[in-house]
Formats: structure tokens, sequence, C-alpha cells
């Protein structure tokens, strides 16, 4: 969603290189948020290196890595590095600055108000579990793209793990194995879970609706969809 990404060579460089208008909105405040939380993700996320910002761009400049997108796939060797990352992220102490950040997103969509108290938490989440935001170098891995950190239920990132691996092609009972290994999970209410991949379904079905043209949202459907079956969670069609 950044409207300007580049590694930049210069005499102090290089550097990668995320810009965004400056101009009141999404896309501003969460290039701002990722800037605010960095200090407190490293080294789990590159470090911010530098911030500038004018009348018309915002930019960060951070230090460059050198890595590939995570396989979620069947046959990974990856997955127990994915584990290892969902986990180190989960044991992120929530900073101040993020105290505020409560995770809303699924709210309107969950069933009844009254569950959304199972989704709150004091944990730092980072909510955007997705292969291409877990690099994995030769000696390292990585998180990258913290645009909107949150604080909320500590399930809620193991659960995200759980949506991609089904996506990519796992079946739900291996990727809740997957999941298992994951402290957050082991804790988490049973309830609270089914809740959310409710809300989950009813989440992709209305971004899919609205995104008929993207069918990478339609296969978000399928996965999470067949998660719930897997639980025995009914969310009927609206």
């Amino acid at each position: 969603m950044t409207d300007v990404t580049a590694v930049v060579e210069c005499e102090n460089g290089p550097f990668f290189v995320k810009a965004v208008p400056n101009r009141p909105g999404g896309r501003r405040d969460s290039l701002v948020r990722e800037g605010e939380i960095n200090p407190h993700v490293r080294p789990l996320s590159p470090a911010v290196l530098w911030r500038a910002e004018d009348s018309e761009w915002v930019a960060l400049g951070f230090e460059p890595i050198h890595g590939r997108r995570a396989n979620f796939r069947p046959g990974s060797e990856d997955l127990p590095t994915l584990v290892d990352l969902v986990n180190r992220i989960g044991a992120l102490p929530l900073p101040d600055v993020a105290h505020d950040w409560t995770e809303t997103r699924w709210d309107r969509f969950v069933s009844d108000e009254a569950e959304t108290p199972l989704l709150r938490g004091n944990s730092m989440l980072y909510v955007d579990i997705n292969p291409s935001n877990f690099v994995i170098g030769e000696d390292n891995a990585w998180v990258v793209d913290w645009a909107w950190p949150t604080r909320g239920a500590a399930f809620i990132d193991p659960a995200l793990l759980v949506v991609q691996l089904i996506a990519a092609k796992r079946n739900p009972a291996d990727a809740e194995a997957w999941a298992g290994k994951c402290d957050a999970w082991t804790h988490a209410d049973s309830d609270a879970v089914n809740v959310f991949v409710a809300a989950t379904v009813r989440m992709y079905r209305a971004h899919a609706e609205r995104f008929p043209d993207q069918p990478w949202r339609k296969a978000m459907v399928d996965a999470v969809e067949s998660w719930a079956e897997h639980r025995g969670v009914t969310v009927p069609a609206a």
C-alpha cells in the first residue's frame, strides 16, 4: 500500500525507502505508526535509520536486508522459522506508544457486540502475517511492514498463521498443529478462537464481494471457510 518503495544507493546508504504523500489518511498514518513502533520491534524488524517529511511526502529509510519471501506451502522447510517468528512477535512487550492502538478490525464482523471482549487483550500484535512479510535470509529471518501493529488478544497472530497456512494448501488440522507450537495458541480460549474464525469468515466474504476483480480474496474466503468447517463453526451467508 506504500506509494513508493525503492533501494536508494547514496553516500551514506544503501537504504530501503518507503514513502507516501503527506496528506491525512490511512497511508500516512500507517507509515507514521511503522516509524513509531520500529524501535520496539528490533531486531525482528529491520531498523529505521532515518525519517524525512516535507509538505508533499513522508518517508522512512530502513537498513537493507537480503532474503526471500517465506514459503508457507506443504513440504516447506520454513515452517519452524515461521513459528519462531510468530513466537518472537508474541514475546514482544507492549510499548507505551501502542497502548491506545486497540485491535478493532474484527469488531464489525462479530455476531454480537458481547463477543468483542474475547478479541481484546494486552499483547502486542502484528496482524499482517503473509509470505511476503516474512523474509528468510541465510543467517537470519525478519518480519517486515509493521504498518498496523495493535494491542489485542495474544492468539490472534497465531490464528492468522493458521489462515495463511490453509491458504497455502495445508489442511486445517495440520495448520492448527503448527499454530500449536506457538506459545500464545496453547493458552487460547477455544470460544474466543471460534468467535475470531466466524468474524474472519464474514470479513473475507465482505472483502471478496467488494473487490470481485481480486481472486486472491476469494481464495482467502475458501481457506477460512474450510477452517470454520474443521472447527464446527457455522457462518450462514448474509
